[in-house]
């Protein structure tokens, strides 16, 4: 899945929770969410000023667009690789990043599980 693909698929599956969702899927967006924001902040830093510690209006906007679907995609990723999409509350400690980041990191379940049927990405 490309960068595109991916966008496609998050936009699309805006408020999915349910399902699955490949590494790429969710890097992809990952990337594409970073970026949003970067450049968010750039332009609130030019058109505004540039106050950088404080949250402009085009960052906060962004990030309030991107945050269901990237929530989305973080529960569908790991529904992946078996767990529930609950697991992300982990998130909030700092500790519990460790076992998110290699979750994001591993290869999804070959096998179908109680999330769905495992994805096929074509080639």
């Amino acid at each position: 899945m490309d960068i595109q693909q991916s966008i496609k698929t998050c936009f699309k599956k805006f408020a999915t929770f349910d399902g699955r969702a490949s590494r790429s899927e969710y890097w992809w967006f990952q990337f594409f969410y970073i970026l949003v924001v970067i450049v968010a902040v750039i332009l609130d830093g030019v058109l505004v000023g540039g106050n950088l510690e404080a949250a402009g209006a085009l960052e906060i906007v962004s990030q309030l667009l991107l945050l269901l679907p990237a929530l989305a995609v973080t529960a569908r990723r790991l529904h992946d690789v078996d767990r529930s999409g609950w697991w992300m509350l982990v998130g909030i400690t700092i500790v519990g990043l460790i076992p998110l980041f290699i979750w994001w990191l591993a290869p999804g379940t070959n096998k179908k599980n109680k999330y769905g049927n495992p994805i096929k990405l074509k080639s």
